[in-house]
């Protein structure tokens, strides 16, 4: 399972600061504008060498002038629930607040870690005022300016310290995981339930009934791998039931626990925006990707002409990736649903792809000599050798050269369409990266 930090607390003490702090972004949008996208609100980040997931529940708060309590106990038991620790944000300069009071009350409740975070000491002249916050019972708070960074080593020392090593799950690490993602209603459980043969999930038209992500090991036809459901990834705006709220961080867990994701467009709506954020999620985790342009049983018009068209509008929306397979069918009629399967088995071999270094070399030398990167103010750059990353979960090229830090995204593009052009990663997303020799 993902590591997962989860940062709550009222309104206006920083979470959104601190997540761009942890995760190295700007990209949570700092003042609460309504419809900020769900992508914002979830990021990466590594210390120590332990790599975890970094959630800002302020994100999928109702947007309300004034925060209820009940939407910030919302936020606080999405928290308790699903994270493996919880960073309590509170403010140093207003001190403790009785909405505060509320939420440690419910966090002293909880036996998963929390650590209290007093935001705002931003001159180090308020370390005397931390602690005031002893009083909330949740022990020792790590006094930090989110804005400026001081103290958030300190506090990052402490997350580490404290976050449960994980045992791993009565899981076969040999097998393909597949993640089956998309908005509510694109067909997920159906999907799953044809595969299955059996009602395993009950399908109703009511977006949010799949809860929990559920791990089948599907084992028939020659296929041996197994399925993660995922609950369904609501639009901001409408995450106002307690179950949406879960479903969005069971997804991200389903897509962080799975190497192939199958996304399900839903043929009737076409491709929405809520479409493209489960994608950039998908694509942050650096995951296999198959497209399924489900319920094309009920498309009203089924011309090669609009399959086309169909298909150039997906990889237009989720550019500069677009080299992935997109399969038209149904999870109600069975239609094209093994293709589905072998595709994703497809796409999973192409991620444990290995090439021999002298074919590598052999082969993109060629290409590199007939378009060498061009020169940056006069100076070469000459890339010497390539080779592979051994045991990595993506393919990884590392490229030697004089000058790597001169090689710049066009070229690097280029060098990436030659490396698919030879050979076959379709599927899956790659990495280069450049070293001095």
């Amino acid at each position: 399972m993902g590591r997962l930090v989860a940062i709550v607390g009222r309104p206006n003490v920083g979470k959104s600061t601190l997540f761009n702090r942890l995760t190295q972004t700007r990209a949570a949008i700092v003042n609460d504008t309504s419809g900020t996208t769900r992508d914002r609100q979830y990021g990466k980040m590594e210390w120590n060498g332990l790599e975890m997931s970094v959630v800002d529940t302020g994100g999928w708060v109702v947007n309300s002038e004034d925060i209820f309590e009940e939407e910030i106990n919302k936020q606080v038991q999405l928290a308790i629930d699903e994270a493996d620790v919880i960073l309590f944000v509170v403010d140093i300069k207003n001190g403790i607040t009785d909405l505060d009071d509320h939420v440690a009350d419910i966090l002293r409740r909880t036996s998963k870690p929390v650590i209290v975070v007093a935001n705002k000491d931003d001159n180090n002249q308020s370390m005397y005022a931390e602690a005031e916050f002893y009083a909330l019972g949740l022990g020792q708070p790590f006094s930090i300016s989110a804005a400026n960074g001081n103290g958030t080593g300190d506090l990052l020392d402490e997350v580490v310290k404290r976050m449960p090593d994980k045992a791993d799950e009565a899981i076969d690490d040999e097998l393909p995981r597949f993640a089956i993602v998309g908005r509510p209603n694109a067909g997920k459980s159906s999907l799953v339930n044809s595969l299955m043969d059996e009602q395993r999930n009950i399908v109703t038209d009511i977006a949010g009934t799949t809860r929990d992500s559920i791990y089948s090991r599907y084992n028939k036809f020659g296929f041996d791998f197994y399925l993660v459901d995922t609950a369904g990834i609501r639009k901001k705006n409408k995450v106002n039931e307690d179950i949406e709220y879960y479903s969005v961080l069971r997804s991200i867990r389903a897509i962080e626990n799975s190497d192939v994701c199958i996304l399900l467009i839903d043929a009737t709506r076409g491709i929405e925006a809520q479409d493209v954020n489960i994608f950039s999620i998908i694509q942050k985790n650096r995951k296999g990707l198959v497209v399924l342009v489900n319920k094309w049983d009920l498309a009203q018009n089924k011309t090669q002409q609009s399959i086309d068209h169909f298909e150039a509008t997906i990889r237009e929306r989720f550019a500069p990736f677009t080299d992935f397979p997109i399969i038209f069918g149904s999870a109600l009629t069975k239609q094209r649903i093994h293709k589905v399967l072998q595709t994703a088995i497809d796409v999973h071999n192409n991620r444990r792809i290995t090439i021999p270094t002298s074919q590598l070399n052999n082969t993109l030398q060629a290409d590199i000599q007939a378009y060498p990167p061009p020169a940056v103010k006069g100076k070469y750059v000459k890339i010497k050798y390539i080779t592979m990353l051994k045991g990595a979960h993506v393919p990884t090229f590392i490229f030697f050269c004089n000058l790597p830090q001169w090689v710049k995204d066009p070229y690097k593009r280029y060098l990436e369409n030659k490396i698919r052009e030879h050979w076959n990663l379709h599927g899956t997303v790659i990495n280069l990266f450049f070293r001095e020799k």
